[in-house]
């Protein structure tokens, strides 16, 4: 009896294990997906970017307007990627402050709280909201929306 409780204990601790290494590769590998964006975003690399991306991701953003409503203003891919590509003076530069990430099975949501720079200057922050798919081995950007300020940034 003794040695049955004994190989179920070591059975459960192994699945477990097994299981926590497969969320952390996991997380490690969604962090490399939202960074490999980033990155491609401070090249001025749109293939990079897109590499990232389901094609025809949604893109959102939710901000306060001058009159004080809170709008949504929706993105374009394509748009983003052509802007990324398009030779700029400054370099685009988001400051990840942290990562929040929840995953289940094949899906990932990732809460990022952020500052963006135009080279040296400061122009916003807020919090970006992905949603994530694993597909073919590799996780992807299926959905991302975003909040902008200018003023009241975590620090």
């Amino acid at each position: 009896m003794k040695t049955r409780i004994i190989i179920l204990c070591a059975a459960i601790s192994c699945i477990t294990l097994s299981s926590l290494h497969a969320q952390t590769s996991d997380v490690e590998a969604i962090k490399e997906t939202i960074t490999t964006m980033f990155d491609g975003m401070r090249a001025g690399d749109s293939a990079m970017v897109a590499s990232a991306f389901v094609r025809n991701a949604p893109m959102h953003t939710i901000y306060t307007n001058q009159a004080g409503e809170v709008v949504r203003a929706e993105g374009s891919l394509d748009r983003f990627l052509n802007a990324v590509g398009t030779p700029h003076p400054e370099i685009w530069d988001e400051h990840i402050a942290s990562f929040n990430i929840q995953i289940d099975g094949g899906l990932a949501s990732v809460w990022t709280p952020y500052k963006f720079y135009l080279g040296e200057t400061f122009s916003h922050c807020g919090v970006n909201s992905f949603q994530m798919a694993k597909l073919g081995g590799e996780w992807q950007i299926i959905y991302i929306v975003d909040t902008r300020r200018g003023t009241d940034c975590p620090e």
